[in-house]
């Protein structure tokens, strides 16, 4: 019987299929017309019927379905429906992309105009009566048998569910489980289906537990009755079951128990319905194959890795199966992707936008079997068979004919490919490798080896038989071995036996060593990359075979992977490399490193430049023969690529290296001040990024430089830097010129002032520098460097800086408050901390000062900067910045001043409880902090600091026992512990002390480190373990009964620390 249209209905239909007419005028006013009509009531409902009118013409139903998405999206103008007809004209393009992007359009549809009081919601909202007729006519329509009209009222369903159900909605449920379980409608099972997949994308922990124990069952069904399900449909139906799994896995942290009861009576069907599965042989050029066992693979990997301690006693069952899948999938692997000869459906997606390729199901193959070697208690059923699941491994990292074809075009992306670990089964089979040494320890590395041997074996065979492709599993052993090499490496130092990876590397190097450098280029890429790994274990003479192999591949006309190959071994062979063998080449070598810099570009331009800074700094003196070749092209591609931060850097660090040579500083700088003055001086005019890059470039040359050169450079450049500080509005220029001028003080010191026709003027325009820069009103970042620059000052210029001092912590004290950036922050915290230095002895004084200074929302400018100080002590970075903060609290303390005791600061978290954080009780229960005494805080940061040197120390030499952690109750009095640290006249042993010296200076990352100031700066020597030894000493002599005090606020740890330090005392 037809359907009855009713006059509103066939209005809209007329308007849908005008937007189809020929004529523009006639689109155009039907697109204004549905414009119109989708602001009012009613249109939503009628949009719906039109869908679940089976009736219609298919293509007046995908315009409705469009129009449905983004009917309630109107307050964005309705600027979408205006693509209908472009993508009517393109049908398939349409709804393949719409099934990637549908759900989340209208994700949005209901989060705007469904729910009326939510955060996002936009007028005019859907009312009840039109909400029930649309959640009606999409259910009707979901056993449409146009699969993609389905799949869009699917995600419509999924999308209202997630506010209606199961309150407003409560038969969306058993609507759905009858349609699953009807198998006479299988386009209501689809529908069904690819509904509830979208629904379960959006369940939570509540919903889940009370869906499975009813949807299961009929999954099973499905999953297990191929006679009567496509493989759509039980692929699907195994996506439900991951997506369940995954969320009782992320409650199962919480409720264990409960998930593992609701878990455990699904494991043994589920694992007996997997195993059937996966017992099938993998099969050639078969997408649907591969995704139902990759959906079955993906729901292992969740039951292992959530419920392993259930999961033990059916590993058996799966085990065979699954390793029957790995060595059938490699066979299919290798026809398909490796040989190239059967499609691998590389890059190729289904309706719903899941990937269809080989792959991706090897890619899940190998996380499954990650998880279940690294998985403690499956682990040690699978060591049994580890060489073989290794041997098998190898063989799926063989280059694929896709990635030869590739590589062998792009070599920019043969690089980025093999540097960034691009997601790729090679990627994945090293990460199973990996996981097997880390697992298996001696084991592991035994397999490593013996696979590499079989292979390697194998391929020898292969290449005596005359295969074309033998090279390929060759690579493929380099390739792991070398992916390995850390790994074999720390488990040699461990005192493992690995003599025989040695005699394997060399062996292979040896034979393949007598490979043309024309023959089977990414072998030999790979072979050169094998050296450098390998290079501690290779001998000195085959070392220098391919040292020289490297170099001539450089200057020959060979593939781009050999050279690719050949620059990351010269990289890491020259700078051990005897000094007369790189003389001797130096010439060509860098001649050819220019020129392959005019031609290359992206991820090569890096790797050149990277192989060429190897080469000037291994070249020592030599080098200056070739600064005239070197530094013309260096300075061409930095001026040329000075907006990209890697390549600048890379030119930069070359700079930096020819003109640490001797004799080289003067004609580099004769060669760069005549381009970079006129830059500096006509800001205005340059490039965009140019002004910043040649400050860079000026505060490189101005580094350690001689006087003579600072003069140089001074001449050119000083008034330039002044006055972009001064006036430019750029960020990244006022921070680079800030750094320049830091680096000027540091070189001219006090001559910098005689420098200039007035040095009244040069210091006005230094201070004038310091005022902008601290001024309140300038927005953070560009006031980044200003802490070092301050500090230069005062280091250097102390009798100019004293009497401006005053004035000087006040603008610290208003630019510290207006900061909003830690790092802006904790840069002037270490200005306050240098200037309590200075004090000394008068620290009393210089705190005087800080009271007598107002601070908004304080009692006064000390009580602020130390409320500040001590919140971020923890969080200051660099060796250098640590011990003067740290001594410098020390100091304050000492002075004993009266105002210490009246300030309260920040002390510990106040823990509010069990439970998640979430984020409306983070909002209604902010976090709270136990409040200090500044003294009690002082110390306790101070006995931190000292733990952290002690870790590092115990992390080094843990059979040390004069430094054996002191156990909780080895303390039988809090209030004894300090004073067991001044029962000892003596100092701690200079062997512990030296020990906590080094590894403290050594642990520090390099990237918080101020060159400037670490080697200016006499602070810098300081052996902060031994200072803060004296201090404890002297502090708890000189008055017991505050130390006694202060104990009782300490945590145990801190405690500890300080104890440790009297036991390790002298007598």
């Amino acid at each position: 019987m037809a359907s009855i249209v009713d006059q509103d209905q066939q209005w809209l239909l007329n308007c849908l299929s005008a937007t189809l007419d020929p004529n523009p005028e006639v689109r155009c006013f039907a697109e204004a017309s549905l414009d119109q009509a989708s602001r009012q009531p009613g249109f939503g409902s009628a949009l719906s019927k039109v869908v679940a009118n089976k009736e219609l013409a298919v293509g007046l139903r995908q315009i409705s379905c469009f129009i449905m998405i983004t009917y309630l999206l109107r307050r964005q103008k309705f600027y979408a429906f205006l693509f209908v007809p472009f993508f009517l004209l393109h049908v398939n393009n349409y709804w393949s992309f719409n099934s990637n992007g549908g759900a989340i359009l209208l994700k949005q549809l209901v989060k705007k105009h469904w729910q009326e009081g939510d955060d996002s919601f936009e007028p005019p909202v859907v009312s009840n009566d039109e909400k029930e007729i649309i959640r009606r006519m999409l259910l009707l329509a979901l056993d449409d048998p146009h699969r993609k009209i389905c799949t869009a009222i699917g995600m419509g369903v999924a999308s209202i569910a997630v506010h209606d159900w199961p309150e407003l909605w409560p038969d969306l449920l058993p609507f759905l489980l009858n349609l699953i379980n009807n198998q006479t409608n299988l386009s209501g099972v689809h529908g069904a289906m690819r509904c509830l997949v979208l629904l379960f994308a959006d369940l939570d922990d509540k919903m889940v537990p009370t869906l499975i124990p009813a949807l299961f069952p009929s999954l099973l069904t499905i999953v297990s009755s191929p006679q009567i399900y496509d493989p759509y449909i039980r692929t699907k139906a195994l996506s439900i079951v991951y997506s369940c799994t995954s969320m009782l896995g992320t409650m199962s942290g919480v409720y264990k128990a409960e998930t593992s009861s609701l878990i455990f009576p699904l494991l043994k069907p589920w694992m007996d319905q997997f195993s059937s599965i996966l017992e099938i042989p993998v099969q050639s050029e078969n997408p649907d194959d591969w995704n139902i066992k990759m959906e079955v693979l993906k729901c292992l990997n969740q039951f292992i890795q959530n419920f392993s301690s259930l999961f033990k006693s059916e590993i058996e069952v799966i085990l065979g199966p699954l390793w029957n899948t790995f060595v059938s999938s490699l066979r299919v692997y290798e026809k398909a992707s490796i040989e190239g000869t059967e499609d691998s459906y590389e890059g190729r997606y289904d309706s719903d936008g899941s990937e269809k390729s080989l792959d991706s199901f090897v890619i899940q193959l190998f996380e499954l079997m990650l998880t279940i070697v690294g998985n403690p208690r499956l682990g040690k059923v699978v060591v049994v068979n580890v060489r073989e699941l290794v041997y098998y491994s190898i063989a799926f990292l063989q280059m694929t004919e896709q990635q030869v074809h590739t590589w062998s075009g792009d070599a920019n992306q043969f690089i980025a490919d093999e540097e960034d670990a691009t997601y790729s089964c090679r990627i994945s089979g090293v990460l199973l490798l990996e996981e097997v040494v880390n697992s298996f320890d001696g084991d592991g590395i035994l397999a490593i080896i013996d696979g590499a041997k079989q292979w390697f074996t194998e391929s020898q065979i292969r290449k005596a038989a005359g295969n074309a492709t033998w090279w390929r599993i060759r690579e493929a052993t380099l390739f792991a071995l070398s992916s390995l090499s850390e790994q074999l490496f720390e488990t040699e130092e461990t005192g493992f036996d690995t003599s025989g990876l040695k005699h394997l590397v060399e062996q292979i190097l040896t034979e393949d060593s007598q490979i043309g450098l024309l023959e089977n280029p990414f072998l030999y890429a790979r072979i050169f990359t094998s050296v450098a790994k390998f290079s501690s274990l290779i001998s000195s003479g085959l070392l220098e075979h391919f040292l020289y192999l490297a170099i001539k591949a450089i200057t020959m006309d060979v593939p781009p992977p050999v050279k690719v190959g050949a620059c990351r071994a010269l990289t890491s062979l020259l700078p051990e490399s005897k000094i007369e063998i790189v003389q001797s080449q130096l010439l060509g070598l860098v001649s050819s490193l220019t020129d392959l810099l005019n031609h290359a570009s992206d991820e090569a331009l890096h790797m050149v430049l990277d192989t060429l800074l190897a080469a000037v700094k291994a070249g020592h003196e030599s080098s200056t023969l070739v600064e005239n070749m070197i530094s013309p092209v260096i300075l061409n591609l930095w001026a040329s690529h000075v907006s990209d931060p890697f390549i600048s850097i890379d030119a930069l660090e070359i700079l930096e290296a020819i003109k640490s040579i001797p004799g080289c500083v003067h004609p580099l700088v004769s060669r760069i001040l005549p381009y970079v003055g006129p830059i500096l001086n006509k800001p205005q005019e340059q490039a965009d990024g140019l002004v910043a890059g040649s400050l860079d470039l000026v505060t490189m040359l101005l580094k350690n430089a001689p006087a003579d050169i600072v003069k140089a450079i001074y001449d050119v450049s000083f008034n330039a830097v002044i006055k972009i500080i001064l006036q430019s509005d750029d960020h990244s220029e006022i921070q680079n010129a800030t750094e320049c001028l830091s680096a000027f003080i540091s070189g001219g010191r006090q001559e910098i002032l005689a420098w200039g026709s007035d040095s009244g003027s040069t210091m006005r325009s230094l201070l004038d520098i310091a005022s902008r820069l601290l001024d309140p009103k300038l927005e953070s970042s560009r006031s980044l460097f200003v802490g070092s620059y301050i500090l230069q000052l005062i280091l250097h210029l102390p009798s100019q800086m004293a009497v401006h001092i005053r004035d000087l912590v006040a603008a610290l004290v208003k630019r510290m408050q207006s900061a909003q950036n830690a790092v802006l922050q904790s840069s002037l915290i270490i200005v306050f901390a240098r200037l309590v230095h200075m004090s000394v002895p008068n620290v009393g004084q210089f705190i005087d000062l800080l009271i007598s200074i107002p601070a908004k929302g304080h009692s006064n400018s000390f009580a602020y900067v130390l409320s500040e100080w001590t919140k971020q002590q923890g969080e200051i970075q660099g060796a250098y910045q640590i011990k003067v903060t740290t001594s410098a609290l020390a100091l304050l303390l000492t002075s004993r001043h009266s105002e210490l005791a009246k300030i309260h600061v920040q002390g510990h978290l106040i823990k509010s409880g069990e439970g998640i954080t979430t984020r409306s009780k983070a909002k209604s229960a902010p976090d709270q902090w136990v409040m200090l005494p500044l003294p009690t805080k002082m110390v306790a940061l101070l006995a931190d600091a000292l733990t952290e040197i002690q870790e590092q120390v115990l992390a080094l030499d843990d059979e040390d026992s004069d430094w054996e952690e002191v156990q909780a109750d080895s303390i039988e009095d809090d209030k004894e512990f300090l004073y067991s640290v001044s029962t000892s006249s003596g100092k701690a042993t200079n062997e512990h002390l030296e020990a906590m010296a080094k590894v403290f200076n050594e642990d520090r990352d390099d990237q918080y480190e101020d060159d400037l100031l670490s080697v200016a700066d006499p602070l810098n020597q300081i052996n902060l373990a031994n200072y803060l030894v004296d201090f404890f000493v002297s502090f708890s002599q000189s008055d017991r009964q505050l130390s006694d005090h202060i104990c009782e606020s300490l945590t145990q740890s801190q405690r500890n620390a300080i104890q440790m330090v009297g036991k390790s005392l002298q007598f």
